[in-house]
This record gives C-alpha cells, sequence and structure tokens, in this order.
C-alpha cells in the first residue's frame, strides 16, 4: 500500500488524469443506466396500454409518425428508434413512419391524412412548421381533417412547443418518452395559429409567433461564440452592442382588438333524422311563404394605428399561458422600449433565449386579433417565426383560434384548469 502510494504521488499528473477520467465514465455510465431505466419504465406503462382489450369489429388505431431524421444534428432517428418506438408498437397502435429527407415532403400529409386516426410529428420546430404549412390550409377545406388530433415528440435542437403541451425536464430521454406517453393518454388541448402573410408571398402559419428586433438577431448569432461555453450567450448580445447603438426599429402598426369566444361544438353530432323526416321538412319549407329578409347593419371594423419604435417587437400566440375558460380570443403584442442601456440589454437577451417571448416592464402590451406591421422602405433583417428565419417585409397576422388540437400531459391540462378556476 505505501508503495501504491508513493507511486501515486510521484506520478501525480497521471494519478489526476485518471481520476477526472474515470469520474467521467462513472458519471456516464450512470447515465446510461437511469436512461434504460427510464425507458423500460415507459414501455411497462405502454404494455398496460397493449394489453387492453377492444372488440373484434373495431380496428386498430392508425398512427401516422412524420420523422425529421435530419433534426438534432442527424441524431432524431436514433432517439426516435430507441426512446419513441417502442412505447408506440407496444401500445397496439397500428404505426407507420414517414420520414421528411427533404423540404417539401411533408406535402403527402393529405394523402396519408385520409387513412389515419392521429398524426405524431417528431422532430423539433422547423418540423412542426413544415407540417402547419400543408396543414392549415387544409382545414379550411375539409373540415373531417380538423378532428384528427396531433402528437409532438420533441426531438429537435429547439422545441419551443413542448414547453407548453409538457412538463419542463432537462432528461432528454425522459422528455421523449412522457411526450409519447402523453399520446397514449388522449387527453388534447385546443391550441391557437397565427397566419402570417405577405404581399406576394403564401402564408405562414405559426404556434408560437413572430420577433423582429435586436434581441432576436442577436440570440441567432450565439452559436458562433460556442467556444466561450456558458459565457457565449452573454457574448452574442455584448457585441452586437458595437453596432449602431441605441438600436431602434421603425414601424407602423394597425390591429382591431379581441373577438369573443364562440362556444365549443359537441364533439359528436345529434344522429340524422330518418329519409321521411327529411322529406317533409324540404318540403315544408317550398310551401311556407319565404321569410322577409331583415337588412342587418354591418358594423364597420374598428382598426387602430400606431407608430412605433422599438428594440424588439413580438406577436405571440396565448399557446403558453392557456386558458379553456377564456371568453375572448386574441394574440400578444409587445412592443419594447427603445431606451434600454447596453447592460440591460445583455442581461435581458440571456433571459430571452430562455423565454423568446417575454414581454419586460416599460414595454406596450396590446391584445388583439388581427394585425398589419408596415415596415419603412429598405428595411432589412430578418424575422423570427416559430424560430424559423424569414426575411423582413410588411405582413399581415391573423389569429386562427383553437385552429389545431395537440395531445398534452394530462397533468398540465389540470394545471391550466386550476389556474383558470383561480
Amino acid at each position: 500500500a505505501v508503495k501504491v502510494l508513493t507511486a501515486l504521488r510521484n506520478h501525480w499528473k497521471k494519478t489526476t488524469l485518471g481520476v477526472c477520467l474515470l469520474s467521467w465514465g462513472g458519471s456516464w455510465l450512470h447515465g446510461k443506466h437511469c436512461d434504460n431505466l427510464l425507458r423500460r419504465a415507459a414501455c411497462q406503462e405502454a404494455q398496460a396500454f397493449g394489453n387492453q382489450l377492444i372488440p373484434s369489429s373495431m380496428p386498430l388505431k392508425k398512427a401516422t409518425v412524420l420523422l425529421n431524421p435530419a433534426a438534432c444534428k442527424g441524431k432524431a432517428r436514433n432517439l426516435f428508434e430507441k426512446n419513441a418506438a417502442p412505447i408506440l408498437h407496444l401500445s397496439g397502435l397500428d404505426v407507420t413512419v414517414v420520414k421528411t429527407d427533404y423540404e417539401g415532403q411533408a406535402k403527402k400529409l393529405l394523402e396519408l391524412m385520409e387513412n389515419t386516426d392521429l398524426i405524431i410529428i417528431a422532430g423539433g420546430d422547423g418540423t412542426v412548421q413544415e407540417v402547419l404549412q400543408e396543414l392549415c390550409p387544409a382545414l379550411s377545406r375539409i373540415a373531417v381533417f380538423s378532428k384528427i388530433p396531433i402528437g409532438f415528440i420533441p426531438l429537435g435542437k429547439t422545441c419551443t412547443l413542448s414547453y407548453t403541451l409538457y412538463p419542463e425536464c432537462t432528461n432528454q430521454v425522459q422528455r421523449i418518452t412522457n411526450a409519447t406517453l402523453a399520446i397514449l393518454k388522449g387527453e388534447t388541448v385546443p391550441l391557437d395559429v397565427l397566419q402570417i402573410k405577405g404581399e406576394k408571398e403564401q402564408p405562414v402559419f405559426a404556434v408560437t409567433g413572430l420577433r423582429w428586433g435586436s434581441y432576436r438577431d442577436a440570440g441567432v448569432k450565439v452559436s458562433k461564440y460556442w467556444y466561450l461555453g456558458p459565457l457565449k450567450t452573454k457574448a452574442a448580445h455584448f457585441f452586437s452592442t458595437f453596432k449602431e447603438w441605441p438600436q431602434k426599429h421603425q414601424a407602423s402598426l394597425m390591429y382591431l382588438g379581441p373577438t369573443e369566444r364562440p362556444p365549443e361544438e359537441p364533439e359528436e353530432r345529434p344522429p340524422r333524422p330518418p329519409l321521411y323526416v327529411r322529406l317533409y321538412r324540404r318540403l315544408w319549407l317550398c310551401w311556407s311563404s319565404p321569410p322577409k329578409e331583415i337588412p342587418q347593419e354591418v358594423t364597420p371594423e374598428d382598426w387602430k394605428e400606431l407608430k412605433l419604435s422599438t428594440i424588439e417587437l413580438s406577436i405571440a400566440t396565448r399557446n403558453r399561458q392557456l386558458d379553456v375558460t377564456r371568453t375572448e380570443d386574441f394574440m400578444d403584442i409587445c412592443i419594447e422600449a427603445d431606451t434600454v442601456s447596453k447592460g440591460q440589454f445583455v442581461n435581458r437577451g440571456s433571459q430571452k433565449m430562455h423565454d423568446p417571448h417575454m414581454c419586460p416592464e416599460g414595454s406596450q402590451c396590446i391584445q388583439a386579433s388581427r394585425c398589419i406591421l408596415q415596415l419603412p422602405e429598405g428595411t432589412e433583417g430578418s424575422f423570427g417565426i416559430d424560430n424559423e428565419e424569414y426575411e423582413a417585409m410588411p405582413v399581415e397576422v391573423k389569429l386562427l383560434p383553437r385552429k389545431l388540437r395537440f395531445f398534452c400531459d394530462p397533468r398540465m391540462r389540470d394545471q391550466m384548469l386550476h389556474a383558470a378556476v383561480q
């Protein structure tokens, strides 16, 4: 023992390196073991769904998974097959996996939707947005599509929608398994969608919102400072202050106020009356004298106009603060003051990396159902729409309330109902 201690002391550099490697290896193995335990527990819970008896006349539920293998720097396929696929298969679902290997492949969605009971998006923010571009226009033409619930399995680098649907979790395996199990439990919530339309472009649909300003521009460059480790976020915002300061964005905003929320339609329609009843009703309508139409006055829309100078403008849905008992539908417009110091800009920029649509003190907050954003000619820069980059241009943003139904964790739904009661 004395010789061993002497050798370790004489070769202290090698000893230190060995201890570090052993510690890292032990931590890595422990993490792998914990991940396997999480997978096993999730599979056992899914097995309970698969063991449930169903009538012989009832077909298996069909699930279509839209998987983006390129998400999470190409790791999404492996993450899905190790963590989510076993749970889906054990649950008794008839699963079809469609890989969106190239942009625009989600256009096959409409063909698949005719023969599916639920859609599962497996990827990140980009995958969600690509599916929305094909799905939302179809909902206005084919009403039956709106009945199909949508699941989301967070596999991408940025998965903003997961903060709305599932409890916050730092472990990636647990986050994926929790999301997959939430789909099996069947609880859903209606989510608002924003329709963002330029002058000539096709409309873009978003479930989170639009950002335009200095914080968004600095946040895009954070990855360039990866070599600074935990300081990269502050560094990106600090170096952006070397540009023209203060950074002001001029624009004109027209908007309409909130709209009254109509009552929800019943999920099950009443049975169709017999043929003789329908014939009698039609004959009665033909024989009876047509009622005189009373002209209805059309109330002009009350547009309000605002000239703004801001460091950042954000237009966001209320999906992060869902309230199922709310009587009005609106989106939140946050116009941040352009009189911030460089220190405030750096500190607030770090906060906005965690909550991009936060509205700081001193900002002007507007509730609107529709708005038109006019930019001065020659305006450069980009919009961030659900963390995807688009060229800045004049746009009209329209709220589509409760457009889609997404599966969510039952705990999140209970939390929403509890908050609404209070």
